[in-house]
């Protein structure tokens, strides 16, 4: 690329450009005192943030007929699948073969066996199992159980798990452990579910990982010569409980589905912070697709029994969760005439997070109602089989040294991208889904220091957002704006509020979506996460943000330059300048981030910059192909030496 004196892009460490002492200005007390007076309120962002989430959820579908609901649950199951688990590049994973193996047996109590095995979720991403086994099946057809656990350290080794399985196979069923990525034997960093953030990023769906890991388990149950295909059931508590719901809703093969303290209706999440829910459970469009609500009624045609904790210590409390879900679900049970399909059961006791005696035998009541409803002596109650649980150790099963892992599938991608194809606006518009914004201002405030004017604004953008903002009038005719952003919000702009002051500019420092003021009181990347997952991009809000507010400061004719400090803030920049070029006359970029690979390569978290994993950025652009859309105008990027250093 010709680097012009109009066109310069500094590319360099910041060190090796200019000490940024060299460009600072020491802040004045009161200049910083003027940025850190509130301008909103501290719950304004979350308000506005649930509202605009509310009115983009998928609503129930209205069904008067049997007919017109199976049309609509189907439409639901078939797109969600197509443009939520197996979105973009993740279309490859919807068939792709896996290998199973067996790998030894361990003795287990009276009339059962454990058998070790490890099959493929996607080729070279083995997970590890446990098939409880009866010791006496002949011939017999039997239902089979897919046992999957939360989010616990001990993962298929904990003990309450060990036990239902146990209890299962003594009742003559099959019944498969199996671990789930970031816990047990895959608790590992590279497993961390926010891992699945960075397959996303890449223009593959990370949520389909989770999805093959249940799919692949199913075909491992129905594969065996004793399996029933009409009796299927999966369970699980917590995160076992969404991806219980989760796989059903979609897998028809699932006949009997039993979710514990997993999940809730989006809606309701809106409400109780809560239950927001982790990557996997708020995937990318989900909530554009389907909502959880009608995920439960798409069960109706087979069986399901929600299983809720009345004093839930961590989400999902039965008071809140649970009657909307039944609301929704009970008058498509009713239309397939299946009304007693649909089981509920609330614990009490303990009443707390957990999936012990009294869920499991709720459990137990609803095998013997589905699968078994000709056998009144159908055992019930709980086998006492605490002495036959096994240590985490004699439970572990071989994988193979370079087993992958979600960090893995992510770099593999990332490794040729972006493709080589010309960057476009255009294409780019599509991948933020960045609504051009208007500005209606609203005074919040005047005063006067040293003969300078402070003026606060509420700047309403569209119908939805309200972004803070603090403006400085210099002494004398302004030249031109500058238009200041940061991670850090406005309260850390200071010291560049004076240097663009002592330089006759006029300066706006506004706080964009999540930063400053606009963040929020707590859940901040959970909130970000249910913007995603209702068809919307948290970068895009902001890249349309600074694009309005510079529309606004230029209003008069003012050239207005973009200034932005900090890694995630200079990525909203570089989109907002390359979205609408005139907008902006010159960006300086502080503190930058280098490349979009950097998430990757160095593991950063969702939660330390949740706007950043842009579903499929990566597979189109990188930052230099921002920087090069953003031309010809001035662009100085002094990229950070630690844009994300480790938490102390």
């Amino acid at each position: 690329m010709k680097r012009s004196i109009r066109g310069r892009i500094f590319l360099g460490l910041a060190s090796l450009l200019m000490p940024a002492a060299a460009r600072a200005f020491e802040a004045d007390p009161a200049v910083a005192a003027a940025l850190a007076k509130p301008v909103v309120s501290a719950d304004l962002t979350r308000d506005e943030t649930r509202s605009f989430v509310e009115a983009r959820i998928k609503k129930m579908p209205e069904a008067k007929t049997l007919e017109e609901w199976t049309a609509a649950a189907d439409a639901m199951r078939e797109k969600a699948l197509d443009e939520v688990v197996f979105k973009g590049a993740a279309r490859a994973w919807r068939d792709a073969d896996g290998r199973v193996e067996f790998l030894g047996e361990l003795a287990g109590g009276p009339g059962y066996r454990i058998k070790k095995l490890r099959y493929e979720a996607l080729p070279g991403f083995w997970i590890p199992a446990l098939l409880y086994e009866p010791l006496e099946l002949g011939g017999k057809r039997v239902p089979v159980v897919l046992n999957v656990n939360g989010h616990g350290s001990l993962g298929k080794a904990t003990a309450f798990k060990q036990e239902r399985c146990i209890n299962l196979a003594k009742r003559g069923m099959l019944a498969l452990n199996i671990e789930w990525v970031g816990m047990g034997q895959l608790e590992t960093p590279d497993n961390a579910h926010w891992m699945i953030n960075h397959i996303d990023l890449c223009g593959a769906s990370g949520v389909g990982t989770h999805y093959r890991i249940m799919s692949r388990a199913i075909d491992v149950l129905l594969a065996h010569e004793n399996a029933d295909p009409k009796r299927v059931a999966l369970t699980g508590l917590s995160g076992g409980g969404w991806q219980t719901i989760f796989q059903s809703a979609f897998d028809r093969r699932i006949t009997l589905s039993v979710p514990v303290a997993g999940y809730s209706s989006f809606f309701t999440r809106a409400r109780f912070p809560s239950d927001l829910g982790d990557s996997e459970q708020t995937p990318v469009d989900l909530g554009l697709v389907t909502d959880y609500a009608p995920m439960t009624a798409m069960l109706a045609d087979r069986a399901a029994m929600l299983i809720f904790n009345a004093k839930d210590n961590c989400c999902f409390a039965s008071d809140h969760a649970l009657p909307p879900l039944v609301d929704a679900a009970r008058p498509i049970f009713e239309l397939h005439g299946r009304a007693n399909r649909l089981m509920t059961h609330v614990n009490h006791d303990p009443g707390t997070h957990n999936y012990l005696v009294d869920n499991r035998e709720a459990l137990y009541r609803a095998i013997a109602a589905v699968f078994y409803p000709d056998d009144p002596k159908f055992p019930t109650r709980d086998i006492d089989s605490s002495a036959e649980v096994k240590s985490a150790a004699e439970l572990q099963v071989p994988l193979p040294d370079d087993n992958l892992s979600l960090h893995a599938i992510a770099r593999s991608m990332s490794r040729d991208l972006p493709r080589p194809v010309k960057p476009r606006a255009d294409r780019l518009l599509t991948l933020l889904r960045a609504d051009r914004l208007e500005v209606d201002p609203e005074a919040a405030g005047e005063e006067s220091l040293d003969k300078r004017r402070i003026r606060r604004w509420k700047l309403r953008m569209g119908r939805e957002w309200t972004v803070p903002a603090v403006e400085f009038v210099p002494s004398g005719e302004p030249k031109g704006v500058a238009l200041l952003v940061a991670d850090g919000g406005k309260r850390s702009v200071a010291s560049a509020v004076e240097r663009h002051l002592a330089a006759g500019r006029r300066v706006l420092a506004i706080d964009i979506y999540n930063t400053g003021e606009s963040t929020f009181p707590s859940h901040a990347y959970l909130w970000s996460l249910f913007v995603g997952t209702v068809g919307e991009r948290p970068l895009g809000i902001q890249a349309a943000q600074i694009n309005a507010a510079a529309r606004w400061a230029g209003r008069g004719g003012d050239s207005v330059i973009l200034e932005s400090a900090g890694p995630r803030v200079s990525v909203a920049a570089l989109c907002a300048s390359a979205l609408e070029p005139d907008a902006t006359a010159e960006l300086i970029l502080e503190e930058a981030l280098g490349s979009l690979h950097t998430l990757i390569d160095e593991r950063v978290p969702y939660d330390r910059a949740p706007e950043l994993f842009c579903f499929g950025l990566l597979e189109s652009f990188d930052l230099d192909d921002l920087a090069r859309l953003s031309q010809p105008k001035p662009l100085e990027r002094r990229i950070a030496r630690e844009p994300f250093p480790a938490k102390k």
